[in-house]
């Protein structure tokens, strides 16, 4: 896999990155409980395919996926990107969430140790804390860059205003930059188009997609006439995955079914491989609950839609646009006022 350059910044990433949200989990945990020879496996195909970039959350099974993770790429850091999310509740307190200066240090170490290793090389916010002064944030994030700890920054889940915010007050301060965000995006899921994408275009931010397949809805098995099965993914996901609107989802698999015949690509592999045609997107995380479907996500890269199957996926998944974004999209008078780079991507 040929790497992509993560926005303007100096990290390079693969195409395909691997999500570890399944990897440890527990009972109570719905995305899933890969076990430690599974988890090695898996790491070791995407090691070799050049997926090289392991996506983790201190949350994900309560930190066992970092453990499991640092366990199967011990003694082969040198071949791994890590990324990590920081940010979301991990215990009672006040300091065990957020994005203030105690939280993230004592997150960041927890990740090092769990990882079994001295540095990260993507370290991201899980979410905006309206509670902390974004320089704050940011100071902090910078001491454990200029101590070693961290190599690059980037955000998750941030609105438009928020990440806008967070990069004026990193030039004022003279912090370091986000380089990316790591974002929902998928054909039956384009608000990242509205907003975010045309400030990553903006302003130098590459775009790290997670559910890419829409939590589960766009792998294949749902159609309209054919509901979820008793005690798959979606079935154990409920309202924890991305929403998704029922009609759009059937109009945009029956685009995907009619391409997937054309060309002899899975469905899965036509929605990755859409994703990756998008404007600033560098990375796309996948999961995968064994290797024939990590092998299948894999895939994906390697080939393009054509331009007639991209026009007719963006048909099929096109939602009208709220306020005031629709007027951008006319031809007069207000679409003049939008930079053609960012009309074209939107």
């Amino acid at each position: 896999m040929e790497p992509r350059q993560l926005g303007s910044s100096g990290l390079f990433v693969p195409p395909i990155a691997f999500g570890t949200g399944t990897f440890g989990g527990g009972p109570d945990w719905p995305y899933g409980n890969t076990d430690v020879t599974l988890a090695r496996r898996l790491v070791d195909r995407c090691v070799d395919a050049g997926a090289n970039l392991f996506d983790s959350a201190d949350v994900y099974g309560a930190g066992s996926a970092q453990e499991m993770l640092g366990e199967v790429i011990e003694g082969r850091r040198d071949q791994v990107l890590l990324s990590v999310k920081v940010g979301l509740p991990t215990g009672p307190g006040p300091a065990d969430t957020g994005s203030g200066r105690s939280h993230l240090v004592d997150a960041c170490e927890a990740a090092l140790r769990r990882l079994r290793t001295d540095h990260i090389d993507l370290c991201q916010l899980h979410a905006f804390d309206a509670r902390v002064p974004v320089e704050e944030t940011l100071a902090t994030l910078g001491d454990l860059v200029q101590a070693g700890k961290i190599r690059y920054l980037g955000v998750s889940n941030f609105a438009a205003w928020q990440v806008m915010k967070s990069l004026a007050a990193a030039e004022r301060g003279g912090y370091p930059r986000y380089a990316g965000q790591q974002v929902y995006y998928s054909l039956v899921g384009r608000d990242f188009e509205v907003e975010l994408m045309a400030l990553g275009l903006d302003q130098g931010l590459g775009a790290m997609v997670w559910s890419p397949l829409a939590g589960g809805w766009l792998a294949g098995s749902v159609r309209r006439d054919q509901p979820p099965k008793a005690g798959s993914r979606l079935a154990r996901l409920g309202d924890a995955g991305p929403p998704v609107e029922r009609e759009l989802l059937y109009r945009v698999m029956e685009a995907l079914d009619e391409i997937s015949a054309e060309i002899g690509k899975s469905v899965g592999q036509i929605a990755i491989n859409w994703l990756l045609q998008r404007p600033t997107v560098a990375s796309v995380i996948v999961g995968a609950d064994d290797a024939e479907q990590l092998d299948q996500n894999l895939d994906a890269v390697g080939w393009s839609l054509t331009a007639e199957h991209v026009a007719k996926l963006d048909a099929a998944s096109t939602t009208p646009l709220g306020y005031p974004h629709f007027f951008y999209h006319r031809d007069e008078p207000f679409a003049v006022l939008s930079p053609p780079a960012i009309r074209r991507a939107l």
